[in-house]
């Protein structure tokens, strides 16, 4: 048997995510190449989920899994949100890292 998503625990997880990360929602909208940036703050307040191209995008944007970004009913958000912005974390480092060592 599978657990559904928990939308609003997902929607703040990923506010939480991408602003930790360093982007704003108009980033995130021109990222993504939306129109309007309706649908961020739609994800935002739990009232849908991004699609399955957008959670890609979102995942490489932020270099972790698909499923880091989603927030599963009944599982504690706060150690998924730690665990992922850990590796952010270190995604943004090893980034830095890489584009010094090209600068170098």
């Amino acid at each position: 048997m599978f657990q559904p998503i928990d939308q609003a625990k997902t929607g703040i997880k990923l506010k939480k995510m991408l602003k930790a990360a360093g982007y704003d929602v108009r980033d995130i909208q021109e990222y993504l190449h939306l129109s309007c940036p309706q649908s961020i703050y739609r994800w935002f307040k739990g009232k849908i989920l991004p699609s399955v191209e957008h959670l890609c995008a979102l995942s490489k944007l932020l270099n972790v899994h698909m499923e880091d970004l989603l927030v599963l009913q009944g599982q504690y958000m706060e150690d998924s949100i730690v665990k992922t912005m850990e590796i952010v974390r270190a995604g943004r480092l090893i980034s830095y890292i890489k584009r010094f060592s090209e600068a170098s």
